[in-house]
């Protein structure tokens, strides 16, 4: 479940964040007062006062990430009409419905508002609160690192040719000396800048361009599937409801404090619950497309089978979700190469595995009608093809 917000920090992901601001500060800081000394110089002390101002920005941002959190949907919430509830989707983690935008993340334990994505590097979801504190994060690092990344670069190149410029330079050039130990510190901040510079950028680019589209990492996913699904039926285009316009979309992202997380406005012509409809719709197809499957041999739950046949060890999908140990004749439900083990979960939300798969749809893909006397949950053979489930 989650945790209290300065439990969070107890964790790899923020533990290595400081470790990495610790580095590349004290790399700076320390070579900066032989490169171009602040005290000697307006633009020393200006190019020291930017990095350090970005440094700051940098940790004070990711901690307000970390410790304000994405905010989570109350527990047991159900609309206020209750004509609205055929619209949204029940969390049995939760005991409640899933507010518009708001999705379940297994490791926080709670539907989490606007939810973006878990991030590991803050130890908890990206989401409604926490999303312009988050994006800013991005942006200090990604401009402190890139600064630090070149400063540290030709720190090291005078570093290494002092001797040269000693006998053969004007006498102005700056003289740093360095250490084996602050030599190889150095070239590690380095790489740790190039790496944030490149890794962070990507993410900041993605961030952004979700930013102005008013879309979170789950949501653009939500509409790609929908124009594929809605092309193949024949159905409108389906159009995002929450796009405002750039400018609206950035500050409702960036200033959304005024809202509940809950409740959202939309543009012209579409209604609250448009995005909700159609992920119900989604989740109907993925049901329909489902079939049973019957374990052949024993997994414990590896993430690389070495031990089982290539096709297997080497086809598992590359996700963060964990894995579900099967025995032999065990049934499973999925709809695609590497299916899931059907679950359902006991009152209080705890998962255990089921006989009876409730993926498993009661209708054939071919004809979309119910099976007759079939039961909900149960398995249906098509009735006017000779397609078997």
């Amino acid at each position: 479940m989650a945790s209290s917000p300065f439990r969070r920090l107890l964790h790899w992901g923020p533990i290595s964040v400081l470790a990495i601001i610790k580095l590349i500060t004290w790399s700076m800081v320390h070579l900066l007062g032989m490169w171009w000394p602040p005290h000697g110089s307006f633009g020393g002390a200006l190019h020291a006062g930017i990095f350090l101002m970005l440094a700051g920005t940098t940790l004070y941002y990711f901690l307000q990430s970390l410790l304000e959190g994405p905010g989570h949907v109350p527990l047991g919430w159900k609309p206020e009409n209750e004509d609205h509830k055929q619209y949204l989707q029940y969390c049995t983690v939760c005991n409640g419905y899933k507010a518009p935008r708001s999705h379940h993340c297994r490791k926080c334990g709670y539907c989490i508002k606007k939810m973006d994505h878990h991030c590991p590097w803050i130890n908890c979801c990206v989401g409604h609160a926490n999303h312009g504190y988050f994006t800013m994060f991005l942006i200090a690092a990604v401009l402190g690192c890139a600064q630090a990344a070149v400063v540290l670069t030709i720190c090291i190149y005078h570093a290494i040719n002092r001797v040269w410029y000693i006998h053969n330079g004007s006498g102005r050039e700056p003289m740093i000396y360095l250490t084996l130990t602050t030599l190889l510190l150095t070239l590690l901040a380095i790489g740790m800048a190039v790496g944030v510079v490149l890794a962070v950028g990507a993410l900041l680019y993605l961030q952004i361009r979700g930013i102005l589209r008013n879309q979170t990492t789950i949501e653009e996913w939500i509409v790609e599937k929908a124009a594929g699904r809605r092309e193949e039926q024949g159905l409108p285009p389906f159009v995002f409801p929450y796009d405002i316009g750039r400018v609206g979309n950035a500050k409702l992202v960036l200033f959304g404090s005024r809202y509940d997380g809950i409740h959202w406005p939309v543009r012209d012509g579409c209604g609250t619950y448009d995005l909700t409809r159609e992920q119900i719709a989604q989740k109907q197809d993925k049901r329909v497309r489902s079939r049973l499957y019957t374990a052949v041999e024993s997994y414990g739950g590896q993430w690389l089978p070495l031990l089982s046949w290539p096709r297997a060890a080497l086809g598992a999908p590359c996700t963060d979700e964990g894995r579900l140990p099967l025995r032999g004749g065990g049934r499973r439900a999925g709809h695609a190469p590497a299916t899931t083990l059907a679950v359902r979960r006991e009152a209080g939300g705890r998962r255990r595995r089921a006989g009876a798969p409730r993926l498993v749809p009661a209708r054939c893909r071919h004809s979309q009608r119910p099976a007759p006397n079939q039961p909900q949950d149960g398995l249906a053979d098509c009735r006017s093809c000779s397609y078997k489930i």
